[in-house]
């Protein structure tokens, strides 16, 4: 049996009914809506984030839904995802065309398998440079930069004192207000 290999126009074509839609090399993945305390982490952790990449001009965030192309095949929408500044020509009308500087994935009960295995493998292909695994359940927040092609695990976030995470190394977060 052949595999229909779907592109960004036929994405583009999907009903707008509610549904998390993107493309994985080709392949329709569909999540359902993400449950509350995914919500609220989200919340947390993007007004930290935009607060900081704002007050110093690094570059811009957004959060999920925003459609990231990272070929004609894959398309995502990362929970929150950063651009620096020296890249924001890749922002346009439509969506992020190229790779952002970070991704972030918050873990659903449906989503483990997609952000830890699918998504790293993705990301990493696509030189996406920083990608953040948080975990709301374990309460932690994994960081791993790329580098030759291969994530590396350079920081862990979880309760207990602040720490910086890469690229903000000058904003250590504090894991009572993200969990909250």
């Amino acid at each position: 049996m052949t595999r229909a290999i779907l592109t960004y126009s036929d994405y583009a074509a999907l009903p707008d009914d509610g549904r998390r839609y993107e493309l994985h090399d080709g392949e329709l993945s569909v999540t359902p809506a993400p449950d509350i305390r995914h919500q609220r982490v989200k919340v947390n952790l993007f007004d930290v984030l935009h607060h900081h990449v704002r007050s110093r001009g690094l570059g811009e965030m957004f959060d999920a839904p925003t459609d990231c192309i990272l070929s004609d095949t894959t398309v995502v929408q990362p929970d929150i995802l950063f651009v620096a500044a020296e890249h924001t020509a890749r922002v346009s009308e439509r969506a992020i065309e190229g790779s952002p500087t970070m991704a972030v994935e918050i873990l659903s009960p449906s989503s483990g398998r997609i952000d830890r295995r699918i998504k790293f493998d993705l990301y990493a292909r696509h030189d996406v440079a920083y990608y953040w695994i948080v975990d709301p359940v374990a309460r932690t927040i994994d960081a791993y930069v790329l580098s030759n092609g291969a994530y590396t695990l350079a920081a862990r976030l979880s309760d207990g004192r602040p720490v910086a995470l890469p690229p903000f190394d000058d904003l250590p977060l504090d894991p009572g207000s993200l969990w909250a």
